[in-house]
């Protein structure tokens, strides 16, 4: 891709993070994204080039094989003229939102990493003369702590984000907390799904946006009018799901909408669209676990109705969100079996620091880093090399926690369609869709201790103001158990 011979004016800002900053481009299916720090810092154009080189080897060499080929897209590294970056940064820095311009964009190094627009179709090249919707969806952990270092029961009983939620309205992050618990969406069972995109609908946060090429049309407003948006939501996504006016009308007209959408949604991540098939598979059985979350909005639904069972479907094992969940069960300790082999390692760089770069704490993430996330053993010999592991083990489980599902769609005529391009059914209307990942980079080693610290402010939080008021009927809810399997694919 020649960018030095694009203007600038083609590109737009398209979102960031706390560590990076990207811009995408208005006619081609491709994002730039830029490093980003503090106002006068001291970071070299090696140790940039150095930073984004692990991000792309991380995205290659390791995410690649735990969620697949087609799932994963770690981008290459380029060199941009520096004119063409300060003249870009000058375009989009008044888009910025206010709360993340206390770090500017990397001007200095020339270096970004080129990645494709996932919220375009991953099977064409360049943008489509159609429409294209995409939704990005943040599911976040989806299951319930199975380790036996778990100090408070309630942690076996309630999902962290359940309880994270209460924790967060008291810090005044959102007004009211969110109907949404993941469980219910890796549960397989669709109308747990159902139930589970529908609160993310109605309390989006951080957690659900929605793309109408390439312009973000619904996102986390705290302050929203779902009826409102919801209408508003309905006006731009008809003539996707019903392209002749008059097929839907009067006040059934937007609910009817979006339950269309909420069942493409529910389609595409079940469905599997990569086609690597696993090698060598490990299996190996975890735990007693349960595949429900005491707190969750649809449970409590069920309790009300006289229900007292819960249908777990389970997920194909080919579709994304089974990765991302056995990615995720990677945290096989909890954050408090976790801390202590974490000292552990802090302890002995105390003693040996030149041995971080031997232990690849910092990279590189090839192979070989790869090769030693694959020792499942519980067993704690003592070693600083059992305690890395299950810290690697846990880096790669909160990046699985933390990740974000783009799902693309786009119209098609049933003449259209082939089989290399899957599809998914409306009442309606036909769409071929791509599913990808993104947010993949590898979470910080020095994170550790937050997330310890964190942990125990939201289990203290949630016992003091919220169990203690909650329904006595709700703690014998659902007392069956469900075997939890931890299951490693190598592609």
């Amino acid at each position: 891709m020649e960018v030095e011979k694009m203007d600038e004016n083609e590109w737009k800002y398209h979102g960031e993070g706390n560590q990076s900053l990207v811009v995408s481009h208005c006619q081609r299916c491709v994002v730039l994204r830029f490093l980003k720090f503090p106002p006068n810092h001291n970071k070299t154009s090696e140790e940039i080039l150095h930073h984004l080189q692990n991000i792309v080897d991380f995205g290659k060499h390791v995410m690649k094989q735990f969620f697949g080929e087609n799932y994963v897209h770690h981008g290459e590294i380029i060199q941009l003229p520096l004119d063409f970056v300060r003249q870009l940064c000058l375009k989009i820095q008044p888009e910025r939102p206010e709360c993340r311009c206390d770090k500017d964009m990397d001007t200095l190094s020339g270096y970004a990493v080129c990645l494709p627009n996932l919220t375009r179709l991953q099977s064409l090249r360049f943008a489509e003369p159609r429409p294209i919707l995409c939704i990005e969806i943040k599911p976040k952990c989806g299951f319930i702590p199975f380790s036996s270092h778990v100090s408070q029961e309630i942690k076996h009983k309630v999902c962290r984000y359940c309880m994270h939620q209460h924790l967060k309205v008291a810090n005044g992050k959102w007004k009211r907390p969110s109907k949404y618990c993941p469980l219910d969406l890796f549960s397989g069972n669709k109308q747990r799904m159902h139930f589970a995109l529908k609160s993310l609908l109605q309390e989006a946060q951080n957690n659900l946006k929605i793309f109408k090429n390439g312009e973000l049309i619904y996102g986390c407003r705290d302050d929203q009018d779902c009826v409102s948006d919801w209408n508003e939501l309905a006006r731009h996504l008809k003539p996707f799901f019903f392209p002749c006016n008059g097929l839907v009308s009067g006040p059934h007209c937007t609910r009817t909408i979006v339950k269309e959408l909420i069942h493409v949604i529910t389609m595409t991540l079940l469905s599997s669209t990569d086609t690597c098939r696993a090698g060598d598979m490990k299996t190996v059985p975890i735990s007693q676990g349960r595949s429900y979350c005491e707190a969750s909005a649809f449970n409590k639904e069920l309790v009300r109705n006289g229900k007292h069972k819960l249908e777990s479907s389970g997920l194909p094992r080919g579709c994304l969100l089974y990765k991302t969940l056995q990615a995720q069960m990677l945290d096989m300790l909890d954050i408090e079996g976790l801390y202590p082999l974490y000292s552990r390692v802090e302890q002995y760089l105390e003693e040996f620091p030149e041995e971080r770069s031997t232990l690849q704490i910092d990279g590189p993430y090839n192979e070989a880093f790869y090769e030693k996330l694959l020792d499942l053993s519980p067993e704690d010999d003592g070693t600083v090399a059992f305690a890395l592991t299950k810290v690697q083990q846990y880096r790669i489980a909160m990046t699985a926690k933390d990740c974000s599902i783009m799902i693309a769609l786009s119209p098609c005529l049933q003449d259209e369609c082939s089989e290399q391009r899957p599809v998914v059914l409306t009442s309606k209307s036909r769409f071929t869709f791509s599913v990808s990942v993104l947010d993949l980079d590898l979470k910080p080693y020095e994170s550790i201790p937050h997330q310890y610290k964190l942990d125990g402010e939201i289990v203290n939080y949630y016992l003091k103001n919220v169990q203690a008021k909650e329904d006595p009927v709700m703690s014998n809810l659902f007392k069956e158990n469900e075997d939890c399997t931890l299951v490693l694919h190598k592609v």
